[in-house]
């Protein structure tokens, strides 16, 4: 799996920029058409405004043109994001002269960033709001029901939205997101995440809990927990990971951190698989990669972003670990789980970035040698402190050369850990049809990897058993041999 400086952070390539719909309620008269772009915390998001927004009278609609409310939920990790949602407001501008009753509201992190630019100075947007302030669209729909401009962007020290009960958008019945933090306090120096998603804070086990069982009853088989920093999960009864040393004795000694979740939501549903995303290399300790050996249905596979393999460009960056702090990481990874497929971001030419550290990079992809690798052209984001202390100063001919380099390496890679597959029966969940051929089944095994084989009499959301025949860079081929004991 290679992803480009064109294609946003942890996503599936099916997902980006799709609109999404919902079963309608009968009892509502007005559409909302919703496009989501970025990480998987943008998708979830997504899920939790439709839910709201359900309840003030929309249903979902997959035709823009016939849209009451159009909303993007945006990212900003990267200026092509950024371009892709100029272009989209574009278009939706383009459908309002045709349909002039029609509103067009930007949510998450461009919103958060960017709102004085989309309201007052180049007027493409009727409303406005932040990922901390999806529960006052009502309001802010009343706003501009009566001809006004409606802003929320304001940073919550305490909104998880665990009491959000989120539609799930698009959905193929079988996988699902659960969000369980929100917010980052690694204030890595290239990253607008603490500026547009706040301070950390984690949500209600219980609630957590309760959303996965529920998702079990519904029918789901894998859930993702989700967080930009998930190993940074920790509950005390509320508030800021940063005040955690002010909670009392009876807090401290009752919180629950990341590997204590993973347990309790793997003996919730012992027959759902579970995934997470994202690792910080810094946060993630020798608990979580025992929690995951221990358990049958946790899935075996840590996406675990390094970004540079220079102790020098790590320290700029702000990344509070280094090289051989990472490789340590790794070689404990590799000795508690031998099977654990391990996946990356990099970034290439970020400030300062010499020849000599660029080769750094490509030794550390030698060492780990990486399943799947997302993998970017270094760009600067405004208010970032890369931005303001740092000259911008790799040419970008040469960023795009080492970004080729680290691609090039990383497709070997991924080849020389499809072949390990090669010959073993693998458990897959399928997911869906093939997108290449529709007499073939598409699921993934618990690494993470794509398996493709023959639809024979097996159904979406089965766990199959899948002899392993032969493989590409990214994807699995073979054939079943029947039904898994997890079924």
């Amino acid at each position: 799996m290679i992803r480009n400086e064109e294609i946003e952070k942890v996503i599936d390539e099916s997902q980006q920029g799709n609109s999404l719909a919902l079963e309608n309620d009968t009892k509502n008269t007005r559409k909302l058409y919703i496009e989501s772009y970025g990480c998987q915390m943008n998708f979830s998001d997504s899920e939790i405004v439709a839910s709201i927004l359900a309840k003030e009278g929309f249903n979902t609609t997959q035709d823009m043109a016939e849209a009451d409310l159009v909303l993007v939920n945006t990212c900003s990790i990267r200026e092509k994001a950024e371009q892709t949602v100029r272009k989209r407001l574009e278009k939706f501008n383009a459908v309002k002269k045709t349909n002039p009753g029609m509103k067009v509201g930007v949510l998450g992190c461009m919103a958060e960033r960017l709102k004085s630019k989309f309201l007052e100075e180049e007027k493409i947007v009727d409303m406005v709001v932040g990922p901390d302030a999806y529960k006052d669209l009502p309001n802010l729909i009343q706003e501009i029901d009566e001809g006004r401009n409606a802003v929320n962007v304001i940073l919550s020290k305490d909104e998880t939205y665990g009491d959000v009960a989120p539609v799930r958008l698009n959905s193929n019945g079988v996988t699902a997101f659960v969000s369980i933090t929100r917010g980052c306090d690694n204030m890595c120096t290239f990253c607008v995440v603490p500026f547009t998603r706040g301070r950390e804070r984690s949500r209600n086990p219980q609630s957590i809990l309760e959303e996965v069982n529920d998702l079990w009853e519904k029918g789901f088989k894998e859930i993702t927990l989700l967080g930009q920093n998930v190993d940074s999960y920790l509950w005390y009864g509320g508030g800021l990971k940063k005040d955690f040393e002010k909670a009392t004795d009876m807090q401290k000694a009752t919180s629950v951190n990341f590997a204590k979740l993973l347990e309790m939501a793997a003996e919730a549903q012992p027959k759902m698989r579970i995934r997470f995303s994202t690792s910080n290399p810094q946060d993630m300790t020798l608990d979580v990669i025992e929690t995951m050996a221990k358990y049958r249905n946790i899935c075996k596979y840590i996406h675990l972003p390094v970004q540079s393999g220079s102790d020098r460009v790590l320290k700029a960056m702000n990344r509070l670990h280094t090289r051989e702090e990472y490789f340590e990481l790794i070689d404990n990874i590799r000795a508690i789980i031998p099977d654990c497929a391990i996946s990356q971001d990099m970034i290439a030419g970020f400030p300062t970035e010499t020849e000599e550290d660029h080769q750094d990079t490509l030794s550390l992809m030698e060492y780990v040698k990486y399943d799947f690798g997302f993998m970017f052209a270094y760009s600067e984001r405004p208010g970032t402190l890369a931005e303001r202390k740092m000259e911008d100063d790799v040419p970008e001919e040469t960023k795009k050369r080492r970004l080729r380099e680290i691609i090039a390496l990383q497709q070997q890679h991924g080849l020389f850990r499809t072949q390990q597959h090669v010959g073993k029966v693998e458990e897959v969940l399928i997911e869906g049809t093939s997108k290449k051929s529709e007499a073939h089944w598409m699921g993934r095994n618990s690494q993470n990897t794509v398996v493709v084989f023959p639809k024979e009499n097996y159904t979406i959301g089965d766990f199959v058993n899948v002899k392993i025949n032969e493989c590409t860079s990214a994807t699995l081929i073979g054939q079943a041999v029947g039904l898994s004991i997890n079924n």
